[in-house]
């Protein structure tokens, strides 16, 4: 039975309310201002169909990428022990940090036509990254990785090392241990990671415009459209982020046992 401390404090609880009223607000102002009646009709139109089409094709693109390179490296995080892990992990955390538009700016040094690995392969092989639905899928990639890999290293060292350790004195290796105990153990983090992946896919903007561009059916995805339709008729962008924001909302629906109740997820 908990102890009895009383009522939260008027200095706590005070700008706890303004917090809430903050985060709230604009989403309310949102679901009021949008113009309910037309969403449908919108969601008919042919450039809409082809935003959500090039976003659900490039966030499922992202999620499978996160799942091949991201699964290996958060196992790397959590299990190997090797000078230079800590800057590995710190490298890994920059593009949390980064700004959007820096992300596809450092993204179009690497791989733009004149760019570090981008030159070569043009030279080489023909190969043009830049604004092409490509593009998109890699931006998302560049900035939702960080995301995935960190809630599923997380996974694998609540999974715990010491099951590993039971397996090896069974004789299993590395391998077999990864895929028949790691690996099964750490499933609810695997899928909290690919929700996370996936919505910051959906909502990536400011790399994507930057590295990929704002083409109708190559790179245009919802969050450019809105971006576009903003400039002209706010109404339509407002019906057009209403639809995201009910994506955002299906997904923390998604992962509710892991944020949505206290001391779950920690």
């Amino acid at each position: 039975m908990r102890p009895l401390l009383g009522r939260a404090p008027a200095w706590l609880a005070l700008p706890a309310a303004v917090a809430v009223v903050f985060l709230v607000v604009p989403l309310l102002a949102l679901l009021l201002q949008t113009p309910w009646r037309d969403l449908l009709d919108l969601v008919g139109t042919a450039e809409v169909r082809d935003a959500l089409r090039l976003t659900a094709l490039t966030s499922a693109c992202t999620v499978v990428l996160c799942l091949l390179f991201g699964t290996p490296l958060a196992w790397v995080l959590a299990r190997a022990r090797f000078r230079g892990l800590a800057a590995l992990r710190a490298l890994i955390v920059v593009p949390l940090v980064l700004p959007p538009v820096v992300a596809g700016v450092a993204l179009l040094a690497a791989l733009g036509r004149r760019g570090l690995v981008g030159e070569p392969l043009a030279e080489a092989f023909g190969v043009r990254i830049p604004y092409t639905t490509a593009a998109v899928v890699i931006a998302h990639t560049f900035v939702a990785l960080p995301f995935f890999v960190l809630a599923v290293e997380g996974a694998f060292r609540t999974a715990g090392a010491e099951f590993d350790t039971v397996a090896a004195t069974l004789g299993a290796d590395r391998w077999t241990t990864f895929r028949r105990v790691t690996l099964p153990l750490a499933l609810p983090g695997l899928a909290a990671g690919c929700a996370l992946a996936w919505a910051r896919s959906l909502g990536e903007f400011g790399a994507t415009i930057t590295f990929a561009g704002n083409y109708p059916g190559a790179t245009r995805t919802m969050p450019s459209l809105i971006y576009t339709e903003l400039q002209g008729d706010p109404e339509v962008a407002r019906t057009l982020s209403l639809i995201l924001l009910l994506v955002s909302i299906l997904v923390l629906g998604a992962l509710r046992d892991r944020w949505l109740r206290p001391g779950v997820g920690g």
